[in-house]
């Protein structure tokens, strides 16, 4: 503390009360000044050094704070990594799996991390029992397929050759003559089935040939076997074909599908017309059969699907097996159906190449669906 001003070095002289930011010279830079009664008390303070030392007791700790917070998110994340990482691969395995070819060595545990966790090992171990047994599954049923249509071909042949040889008889009566039309009807449309399964199990198991086909000239072969198999049905069938449409493709699962689609428009054709139609990217086949209802175009596709105005004697498996050639080879089918006015499908062929020299054939088949016209 100071009496006088006069002992004040000159810097500090008439200074009010409190603080004051003076010029460096004397080592002292900022005064903090009071009064008490008669007395006065000058605090020096050296603001560089204040200064030196907020910068060291400030930031440096900031700064070490900061440092081990981006150290304890860098750890945790790196911690997280190795925990989460053999889960993300075990999920990119998953999605990368063959349904038709599943193999357990993706999942095997060898295959994970040395320090992966219990929980991990536990769910690549069941992962690999599940991809083991769908193989399984998978083999099953391929052979179950194949193996199974194998066999039925045999006494299908030899019913449709023994309905063949008896039709041929000139001492039947009538009514044994419509029997064995049903058989033989039934013994071909069991003989289409078979050929479909086998169709799809060669498929599975090694891919079907692809070959360059006339849409035109399948539809004309299933014609011709409408012909043998609805006689004497009072449905006319007309063939319109702008050109000949040539696809790249199976023609044994080209042929399935558009006889199928062909069969299942004949079956719900009691009396009426049938008319196909051969554009230059797909084809259109209507008919003025009984037709269903958008419930039933809505469960067309599924398995054992039946509507309520269905024949007898169908299995309800046809346009599934058109929808599984439909999705393999990306043709669409578009199905459009109204009660007791008739069902109208679209093929779609996106590559096929229309070849306009066919100039308009046109073919008309009446009666039982036969006859050329």
């Amino acid at each position: 503390g100071v009496g006088g001003d006069a002992k004040l070095p000159t810097e500090l002289r008439g200074l009010t009360d409190g603080f004051h930011d003076l010029p460096a010279g004397r080592g002292f830079t900022t005064v903090y000044v009071t009064s008490r009664d008669t007395r006065r008390l000058y605090l020096l303070f050296d603001g560089e050094r204040v200064n030196e030392l907020a910068a060291f007791f400030g930031l440096v700790p900031l700064a070490v704070v900061l440092l081990v917070l981006y150290l304890s998110v860098w750890l945790a994340y790196r911690a997280s990594q190795r925990a989460v990482s053999p889960i993300t691969r075990l999920a990119a395995e998953v999605n990368r799996l063959d349904p038709d070819a599943p193999s357990p060595a993706p999942f095997a545990a060898e295959r994970l991390p040395p320090d992966a966790d219990a929980e991990v090992i536990i769910l690549a171990a069941a992962l690999e029992r599940f991809a083991e047994r769908l193989a399984a599954f998978v083999e099953r049923e391929r052979h179950f397929t194949r193996d199974v249509s194998h066999e039925l071909r045999t006494p299908l042949t030899v019913i449709r050759v023994a309905t063949d040889t008896l039709r041929e008889r000139a001492d039947l009566s009538r009514p044994v003559r419509d029997a064995l039309a049903r058989v033989a009807r039934s013994a071909r449309d069991m003989e289409d089935l078979v050929e479909a399964f086998l169709l799809l199990a060669r498929e599975t198991e090694r891919g079907l040939p692809v070959d360059r086909v006339c849409v035109n000239d399948l539809i004309a072969a299933e014609l011709e076997q409408l012909e043998l198999i609805g006689r004497g049905k009072p449905v006319e069938v007309e063939l319109d074909a702008a050109c000949r449409l040539w696809v790249e493709g199976p023609e044994k699962a080209l042929s399935a599908l558009l006889g199928n689609l062909l069969r299942n428009a004949f079956a719900y054709t009691e009396v009426g017309t049938i008319r196909v139609v051969v554009e230059p990217r797909g084809v259109i086949i209507e008919d003025s059969g009984t037709g269903f209802d958008q419930a039933r175009v809505a469960t067309a596709f599924e398995p054992f699907s039946r509507g309520a105005t269905a024949p007898a004697g169908g299995h309800g498996v046809g346009l599934t097996i058109v929808r599984r050639f439909s999705e393999r080879f990306g043709w669409p089918v578009a199905f459009s159906s109204r009660p007791g006015t008739g069902t109208r499908v679209r093929v779609d062929f996106p590559a096929a190449r229309g070849d306009a020299r066919c100039n308009g054939d046109r073919l008309g088949r009446a009666g039982a669906g036969t006859g050329q016209g």
